[in-house]
């Protein structure tokens, strides 16, 4: 995998916090089945970085650092107190017209990573809107309010929208040529889909700082996303 350059991918850097548009397919922690991880490569540009929470590895979008212990102590509590706004776009499978929709619906997950809704599991809620509709997909807002494994992923294949790509929970690749009429693939090639991830990135993130100012950040489409969106809407 090309080695990665840090700075490119800071979306905002204080004097405490650092926030990135994480690129897909990169861990947040060690992998160790990848050379490369973002709290790794975070270290060589500051030493005592640390990693403020997770996204999945197929998931692009906002991840925040913190550069000091005091800093990271200060976004802590405000995790733990479900203060932290965060909002991701995901390209879901159907038309939906989703204005303010909570999934309050228990988590629980196996030792092989995988979760599903159950009565015993850990709370959890989502609250999701239609940001655009086009032929037979939505693009999706959804925010978090708990953080639970595979949280947005399980609730909006709860709702009978699917991300697309996440086949783990229900959710189809989308190809072009289900998009675009009279499309041609060359002879003796298979067709790849549009996006070969979960269709899923980090938007926006907002916390406070430690002198109580609000900090947001928004995170640009990565490639693979941008394109999927441009396709979706010559169908709109």
């Amino acid at each position: 995998m090309k080695k990665i350059d840090f700075t490119s991918l800071i979306l905002l850097e204080t004097e405490d916090y650092i926030i990135v548009n994480k690129p897909p397919y990169f861990a947040t922690l060690e992998d160790r089945h990848e050379a490369q991880n973002m709290l790794a490569i975070g270290k060589e540009y500051w030493e005592d970085l640390q990693v403020c929470h997770r996204l999945d590895k197929e998931t692009s979008g906002c991840l925040v650092f913190a550069k000091n212990p005091e800093a990271y102590r200060h976004i802590a509590l405000q995790f733990e107190n479900r203060t932290v706004e965060k909002v991701y776009h995901a390209v879901a499978e159907g038309i939906h017209d989703f204005d303010g929709v909570l999934v309050d619906r228990n988590l629980t997950a196996s030792n092989k990573g995988i979760a599903r809704i159950a009565a015993q599991g850990k709370p959890a809620q989502t609250l999701f809107k239609t940001l655009k509709t086009y032929f037979s997909h939505s693009l999706i807002a959804c925010k978090p309010i708990t953080g639970r494994l595979h949280q947005i992923r399980v609730h909006l294949a709860y709702l009978g929208a699917p991300i697309c790509g996440d086949t783990l929970y229900g959710g189809k690749a989308l190809y072009l040529s289900q998009l675009k009429r009279k499309f041609n693939l060359k002879k003796d090639t298979e067709e790849r889909p549009i996006m070969q991830r979960v269709s899923l990135h980090a938007r926006s993130i907002s916390f406070q700082n430690l002198a109580g100012e609000t900090i947001t950040a928004e995170a640009p489409y990565p490639k693979d996303f941008a394109v999927l969106i441009k396709q979706l809407e010559k169908t709109s």
